[in-house]
């Protein structure tokens, strides 16, 4: 998502917070334990009601004043069901087109800080995409420590994004001090899925010491490997949590406006399952 918001104040919210990532057990049927030689340590099924387990989940809404450093047009709203609920075996995060809080949209974002934080493994999130122009949804992941600085020396993982006025695209993209769009340098590829809206697909990462990769569905449309030059352009030896949330307008998913007559769009999420090797990564 490029959020470039608050480095410092999550420096210190990080500093002051920071927890050991719990093992999460699967209780739900038919959740597969194994995937080849990566081993479940994390899920969510969505196989019950109402907000988002806070076991799991927070309501991330630090950001609503600066726009996230991205100059969005919503608002992120606190445990409220109109834009983050589970139900029928889904959660669902809603934007929606209404007054709040200042701000002329609604939606939600949520994380897995200090709930669920990883070093490597295979994260996969089973979701449908909202649609329309305006609309940014994605899943992504950032450093929950903040070890090396705030964005990007910290490092961005962007497991799946896509913007409303190019919407078959699913972009895939890390960021880095060496590697980010403010510098021209961002890296990372895009694969065309032209039934994102309609149908659900596996948006998935493999992190390993040596490179990370992403897929839509098993597909790989994504490598980025690790140089062994520094954390300038790897600062991927820590711990990151993930985050699900779909933004309204911004530098890139407004950037062709944004179309009111849309509203409400949600994204879907069937399930957000976290695989990992015994062996650490470093």
């Amino acid at each position: 998502m490029k959020k470039i918001f608050s480095g410092i104040l999550l420096l210190l919210v990080a500093a002051s917070c920071h927890t050991a990532t719990k093992k999460v057990e699967s209780k739900a049927d038919g959740v597969p334990q194994k995937k080849g030689d990566w081993n479940l340590v994390w899920d969510d099924e969505f196989n019950y009601n109402g907000l988002p387990d806070s076991i799991k989940w927070s309501f991330d809404t630090q950001g609503n004043e600066s726009g996230w450093g991205n100059h969005e047009a919503e608002f992120y709203t606190d445990k409220r069901l109109a834009n983050a609920q589970v139900a029928d075996g889904m959660l669902t995060i809603t934007a929606r087109k209404e007054d709040f809080g200042g701000k002329k949209y609604t939606s939600a974002r949520i994380r897995t800080i200090h709930k669920g934080d990883w070093l490597g493994g295979r994260i996969e999130v089973k979701a449908r995409l909202p649609k329309g122009k305006g609309l940014w949804p994605a899943i992504w992941m950032l450093s929950t420590d903040w070890k090396y600085g705030g964005w990007p020396e910290s490092g961005e993982i962007d497991i799946m994004e896509n913007v409303g006025y190019d919407p078959d695209s699913i972009h895939g993209t890390v960021h880095t001090k060496a590697y980010n769009h403010v510098i021209g340098t961002q890296v990372g590829k895009t694969i065309s899925v032209p039934d994102c809206h309609e149908k659900f697909h596996v948006y998935a990462l493999e992190w390993d010491a040596n490179e990370m990769r992403m897929f839509v569905d098993d597909q790989k449309y994504f490598t980025f490997k690790n140089e062994h030059t520094g954390f300038e352009a790897w600062p991927f030896d820590q711990p990151f949590h993930l985050i699900l949330n779909v933004a309204v307008g911004g530098d890139w998913g407004g950037k062709q406006g944004i179309d009111d007559s849309v509203f409400p769009q949600t994204m879907d999420v069937d399930y957000v399952r976290v695989y990992q090797k015994n062996e650490a990564v470093n």
